[in-house]
C-alpha cells in the first residue's frame, strides 16, 4: 500500500506516521556522538533549535498544504507561487537532498549493521571505503531494487514500525531516567562549544526532513483542512520532544565520552544501563543492545526507503510541470513503477555514498532542504499578498507575516554555519538548477507562476526594475505573446481583431498596453497621482472585451512615459512580446527633425515579429501576398495563414518575374513550403511596383514584408514599401520579422526590400512562430 492510500484509508494518524516516521531515523540514532563531540550537553539545544526553525516551515507548509492539496509537495507550492525557476531549483533542491538524505541513512545502516558483524574495510582502486559505507552499499542497492520492483509497505506496517521506534526510544529513556545524574550535564556548555550551537544544528538538522512529506498526500486526507495541519505540525513537536528528551536523558545517564564521537552510542549506552539489571539472573545489557540496534536497523531503512519513495513524487512533479522530461517518470510494463526515476536516484545515492563521509552527507542533505524551505516561507508570503483565485486554505498561519518571514530568515541563515565546501557544493547545485531552467526547461514551461502575474498586472505601479525581472525569467513554453500597443480608441478594435486572431491560432495571450505619454515637464510619479493610468484603463477595458470574443486570455498594461515611441522597444521585452501589433496613422511614418521614421527605427529594432498595420477598414476576406522569397515574406505568409483559418480569407499570392514560367515555378514552390498551397498563384513582369497596386484593386488588404534597405539607400532611392502604402485603396499590413543590424547596416544598407528577395540577418525564432508553418494553422483546412 502507498502513502497515498494509507493516508486515504487510515486519515490523521497514517498522515501523521508519514512525517515522524521519516524524522525518527539516523539522526537520532547516528549524529548524538557528533552533536556531543563538538557542544558536549548542549546537543539537545541544536536538536530543539533545528526543531523550533523545522516548526516555522511546518506552519507555512500547513498552509499551502490545505489551500493546495496536490502532488509534490513543497516543490509544487514553491512552483505555483515563485515561478519556474526557482521551481527548478526547489525541485532539484529537495530531489537531491533526498539523495544525499537516503545516502546519509544507509550510511548510518552500515554503522548499526557492522556493529553486529563486524565487516572489514575497503578499497576499491583509489578509493578506500570504510566497512559502514560497504554495507550502506549494499543496503542501498537492496532498497533501490525493492523500489524498482515495486514492492509497497502496507498502511498498518508503517504505523507498527513508528511505534515500535517510538516505544524503544521511550523504554530507553525510561532506563535512563532511572539512572540519570544531573552532574553529568555539568558543564552544560564546555569551554568554545556556545559558538559551535548553530553548526551542529546545521548539521542535525537533517533529522526534520519529513514533515513536509506529509503535504504531498494532503489529497488522501480525510479531512485535510483539520488533519493535516495536525499531522505535519504534531510531528515536528512530537519529535522534537523525543529528541531532547533522548538526549537529555542519555547524557545525563552514562559519561560523555561514551557518547562524543561515536556513531553507535545509544547501542552501547543501552548495554551498559541495561546490564545494571538483570532477570532470573540473566544480565540484560544485551537485551538492551540488542534492542536499541534493532531500533537503529528499522529507523535508518525505514527513513531511507521513504525518502526513495518521497523522490519518486518529486520527480512526477517536476515531469508535470515540464522542469524535467516526463519520460523520467514511465511506468514500467511489469512493476508499476517510475523504474527510470527510481534508477537515476539510486545510481546518486550509490554515488554519494561512495564519495561522502556521515557528516558531508548529513550537511548536503540539511542544506538542500533548508534551501527549499526558505523558499517555501517566501511561497506563502507571495500567495497572501497576491491573493490568486482560489486560494482559500483551510487552515492559516498564526501572527502573520511575522511567522512565514521568520522561518525564511532563519532557514535561509542556518546555511551560513554548514562548512564552506558543503555550501559551495550546494552553490553550484543551485546554479546548476539556474542554468536547467535557461538551457532547457524555459522553453517547455508554460505556467509563470503567481509572483511573475502578479507583478506584470501592476506594471504600471511597480518599479520597472521589478516588471523587467519578472519578465526575464518568465518561461517561454507554449504561450505566443502578441503585445498591440493602444492609443486609439478608433483604430483600437482592428488591431485587438488582428492579434486576437493570431493569439487563438496559436493558442496564445494578447497584451494590450496603452503607453500614455507624459509632457517631460510632469514627473511620471505626478502622473499617476493624478490619475493618468486610470484614464488609459478605459481604452484596456473595450480592449479586453474586444479580444474575448475570440475566446483568447488577455493581459492589460498602462506604461507611463516621456517617450512613447521608444517605450514600444522595452515594452515588447518586459512583456516578452513574440510578435507586436501596432497601427499606422497618417504621420506616423515621420518625425520632426528625424531622418529615419520613427516606424522604421521600431521595425529595425523591436525584439520581436512585427507587424504594423495602415486601418482602411478591416476586412480580410481578400488577401494579397507579394513575395520574392526572404525572412520578411516568411512572416507575412504565416499571418496570410492566420487570416485564412480564422476569417475564411482567399489568399493571393503575387511573384514579379523576369519570365512567366520561371516565376510560376518559384511562386509554386513557395506556397508549398510557406502551408498556402491552397492559395491563388499570380505571375506578373515588368514593374513591381505598378504589378502590386494592379492585383490589390481586387484586394481588401496587402500583406507585404518591410524594407530591408538602409537609411541613407532609402533617402537616394526611395523605399518601395511606403510608397505602395499610398498607392493602393485597400488595408496595408507590413511584416517584419526581428533580427539585429549593425550601425552600418542601417546607415548605408545593403539589403533589398522584400518584395524583391529581402534578406537580413535574423534571430532564431521561438517556437511556435509565425514565419514556420508547421507551427501555425492548416492553410488547406
Amino acid at each position: 500500500m502507498t502513502d497515498e492510500e494509507l493516508a486515504k484509508d487510515l486519515g490523521p494518524l497514517a498522515a501523521l506516521t508519514i512525517g515522524v516516521g521519516t524524522m525518527i531515523g539516523a539522526g537520532i540514532f547516528v549524529l548524538p556522538g557528533t552533536a556531543v563531540l563538538r557542544v558536549g550537553p548542549l546537543a539537545a539545544a541544536t536538536f530543539v533549535l533545528g526543531g523550533v526553525i523545522a516548526l516555522f516551515t511546518a506552519l507555512s507548509a500547513s498552509e499551502l498544504g490545505t489551500a493546495m492539496p496536490k502532488s509534490g509537495g513543497a516543490y509544487f507550492y514553491i512552483n505555483e507561487a515563485l515561478g519556474p525557476l526557482f521551481g527548478s531549483i526547489s525541485g532539484w533542491a529537495n530531489w537531491l537532498g533526498l539523495a544525499f538524505a537516503s545516502a546519509f541513512y544507509m550510511y548510518g545502516l552500515g554503522e548499526y549493521v557492522n556493529t553486529l558483524v563486524g565487516a572489514p574495510a575497503l578499497a576499491l582502486g583509489p578509493l578506500s571505503l570504510e566497512a559502514a559505507q560497504v554495507i550502506g552499499l549494499i543496503g542501498a542497492v537492496l532498497f533501490i531494487a525493492v523500489n524498482y520492483m515495486g514492492a509497497k509497505e502496507t498502511g498498518g506496517l508503517q504505523i507498527i514500525i513508528v511505534l515500535l521506534l517510538l516505544g524503544i526510544l521511550a523504554i530507553f529513556t525510561v532506563v535512563g531516567l532511572l539512572n540519570a545524574d544531573l552532574d553529568s550535564l555539568t558543564p552544560l556548555a564546555p569551554p568554545g562549544s556556545v559558538g559551535d550551537v548553530l553548526p551542529v544544528t546545521a548539521i542535525v538538522f537533517v533529522s526534520y526532513l519529513g514533515f513536509v512529506q506529509i503535504t504531498s498526500v494532503a489529497e488522501e486526507i480525510k479531512d485535510p483542512g483539520r488533519n493535516l495541519p495536525r499531522a505535519v505540525i504534531g510531528s515536528v513537536l512530537l519529535v522534537t520532544v523525543v529528541y531532547a528528551l533522548f538526549l537529555v536523558v542519555l547524557l545525563a545517564a552514562v559519561p560523555n565520552e561514551l557518547v562524543a564521537g561515536n556513531d553507535t552510542a545509544v547501542v552501547d549506552a543501552a548495554r551498559l544501563l541495561f546490564g545494571q539489571y538483570s532477570i532470573f539472573g540473566f544480565d540484560l545489557s544485551l537485551l538492551g543492545w540488542a534492542l536499541l540496534l534493532f531500533g537503529g536497523l528499522l529507523a535508518t531503512a525505514s527513513s531511507a526507503n521513504a525518502s526513495i519513495l518521497s523522490s519518486s513524487r518529486i520527480n512526477f512533479a517536476m515531469g508535470r510541470e515540464k522542469i524535467i522530461t516526463p519520460n523520467l517518470n514511465e511506468i514500467h510494463p511489469r512493476f508499476g513503477t517510475p523504474y527510470r526515476s527510481i534508477a537515476v536516484t539510486g545510481a546518486l545515492i550509490i554515488v554519494f555514498l561512495l564519495l561522502g563521509n556521515l557528516e558531508l552527507l548529513a550537511t548536503a542533505g540539511s542544506v538542500l532542504h533548508l534551501i527549499v524551505y526558505g523558499l517555501l516561507n517566501l511561497a506563502l508570503i507571495v500567495m497572501r499578498e497576491a491573493e490568486p483565485p482560489g486560494y482559500d486554505p483551510d487552515f492559516t498561519v498564526p501572527l502573520y507575516p511575522f511567522v512565514p518571514i521568520i522561518g525564511a530568515i532563519t532557514s535561509f541563515a542556518l546555511i551560513i554555519y554548514i562548512e564552506p565546501l558543503v555550501i559551495l557544493l550546494s552553490g553550484g547545485l543551485t546554479v546548476f538548477a539556474a542554468l536547467w531552467y535557461f538551457l532547457y526547461a524555459r522553453k517547455k514551461v508554460e505556467d509563470s507562476g503567481v509572483l511573475a502575474e502578479w507583478i506584470l498586472s501592476r506594471s504600471d505601479e511597480l518599479p520597472e526594475t521589478a516588471v523587467s525581472a519578472a519578465t526575464s525569467v518568465r518561461p517561454e513554453g507554449d504561450d505566443y505573446r502578441v503585445m498591440v500597443p493602444l492609443s486609439n480608441p478608433a483604430t483600437e478594435k482592428h488591431l485587438i481583431t488582428l492579434a486576437s486572431a493570431i493569439a487563438h491560432q496559436y493558442d496564445g495571450t494578447v497584451v494590450a498596453v496603452n503607453i500614455a505619454n507624459v509632457p517631460d515637464q510632469t514627473s511620471l510619479e505626478a502622473a499617476r497621482d493624478r490619475g493618468a493610468h486610470d484614464a488609459a484603463h478605459d481604452l484596456l477595458d473595450k480592449a479586453q472585451a474586444d479580444a474575448e470574443t475570440f475566446g483568447v486570455d488577455v493581459e492589460t498594461h498602462v506604461v507611463l512615459s516621456h517617450r512613447t515611441f521608444e517605450e514600444i522597444f522595452d515594452a515588447a521585452r518586459t512583456y516578452g512580446a513574440d510578435v507586436t501589433v501596432m497601427g499606422w496613422g497618417e504621420d506616423s511614418h515621420g518625425a520632426p527633425g528625424r531622418a529615419e521614421s520613427a516606424i522604421d527605427e521600431l521595425a529595425r529594432s523591436l525584439p520581436s515579429d512585427f507587424l504594423v498595420f495602415r486601418d482602411r477598414g478591416f476586412d480580410a476576406s481578400r488577401i494579397l501576398l507579394p513575395t520574392a522569397g526572404g525572412p520578411a515574406s516568411d512572416l507575412s505568409a504565416g499571418v496570410a495563414r492566420v487570416l485564412q483559418a480564422e476569417f475564411d480569407a482567399e489568399v493571393t499570392l503575387l511573384h514579379v518575374a523576369e519570365d512567366e514560367e520561371t516565376g510560376r515555378a518559384f511562386l509554386t514552390e513557395w506556397a508549398d513550403e510557406h502551408g498556402l498551397s491552397g492559395a491563388d498563384l499570380l505571375v506578373e513582369t515588368g514593374d513591381v511596383e505598378a504589378a502590386i497596386e494592379r492585383a490589390a484593386e481586387d484586394a481588401t488588404m496587402l500583406v507585404i514584408g518591410a524594407t530591408e534597405k538602409g537609411l541613407l539607400s532609402r533617402l537616394v532611392q526611395g523605399t518601395l514599401v511606403l510608397d505602395v502604402l499610398y498607392d493602393v485603396d485597400c488595408s496595408v499590413l507590413l511584416a517584419e520579422r526581428a533580427h539585429e543590424r549593425s550601425l552600418l547596416d542601417r546607415l548605408f544598407g545593403g539589403g533589398t526590400d522584400s518584395a524583391e528577395a529581402a534578406t537580413g540577418v535574423t534571430t532564431e525564432p521561438k517556437t511556435p512562430n509565425l514565419s514556420n508553418p508547421e507551427d501555425g494553422p492548416d492553410a488547406d483546412r
